[in-house]
């Protein structure tokens, strides 16, 4: 089964299209959504009803902190720009929008693999993982082989062989990267909608079940158009510079 995993697409059209079309021209069997369809972007209606049908089609999808944010309104936690963010996507969504977005797992389990969208020892704290003392608190939550999360908005992998603390894998773009049985994993993923590694273009994976491998992808959208819609609705103009130079 070839399987694409998508994170954090914070409300962005332009990119979640462009990634679902490329994902589509690899000939993937099914969709994983890693949480935070909304927040930042301008077009969460859009994207929180495009997840709703391929859901209906068979992709999975769990709950992400935007997510519950924008579907209760509760920015307690938030900086001021994700706050701003929130506030006006709150009132973007229908109630049927917010209604899906409180039915997302925090969790699904999918035989060897874990979905998780912040770190798996307790998710609804929404932790990020960001080195391998923090990785290895997920890895050893996990009771399955692969654990997949995003919430970070950097890729980042990292393997555990019985016994031994966890040890940092750099993927690179379109280079397949094989899970070897004999370790745990945790692949981190990129963002969709707003990528914060120095690389602009839309961030997502492709797992291969049958040959054990990710390979970690990268997508050209245009940001134009993406950050002029953040502009016109009067969110933060933070929001819109940064899609520029994926920081």
């Amino acid at each position: 089964m070839r399987i694409a995993l998508f994170a954090d697409i914070h409300a962005n059209r332009e990119a979640f299209d462009a990634c679902l079309s490329h994902a589509a021209r690899m000939r993937v069997d099914r969709m994983v959504f890693l949480g935070d369809l909304v927040g930042y972007g301008a077009d969460p209606l859009y994207v929180t009803d495009r997840v709703r049908r391929e859901m209906e089609r068979g992709a999975l999808c769990v709950l992400g902190n935007h997510d519950e944010a924008a579907a209760t309104g509760e920015t307690s936690n938030m900086n001021d720009y994700a706050r701003a963010a929130i506030e006006w996507t709150h009132g973007a969504l229908d109630p049927g929008a917010r209604g899906f977005l409180r039915t997302l797992p925090m969790t699904i389990v999918d035989n060897e693999r874990l979905y998780v969208h912040a770190d798996a020892s307790s998710p609804r704290q929404w932790l990020y993982i960001t080195d391998a003392l923090s990785a290895e608190r997920c890895l050893e939550a996990a009771a399955q082989r692969v654990t997949f999360c995003g919430h970070i908005h950097r890729p980042q992998m990292y393997h555990m062989a019985p016994n031994r603390p966890p040890q940092f894998f750099a993927p690179k773009t379109a280079a397949p990267a094989p899970l070897i049985a004999r370790r745990k994993w945790l692949c981190v993923l990129g963002a969709v909608g707003q990528p914060r590694d120095d690389n602009p273009a839309a961030a997502w994976c492709l797992l291969d079940t049958e040959l054990n491998e990710i390979t970690y992808q990268r997508t050209g959208y245009d940001i134009d158009h993406a950050a002029a819609k953040i502009r016109a609705a009067g969110l933060p103009q933070l929001l819109a510079a940064r899609l520029f130079i994926g920081r």
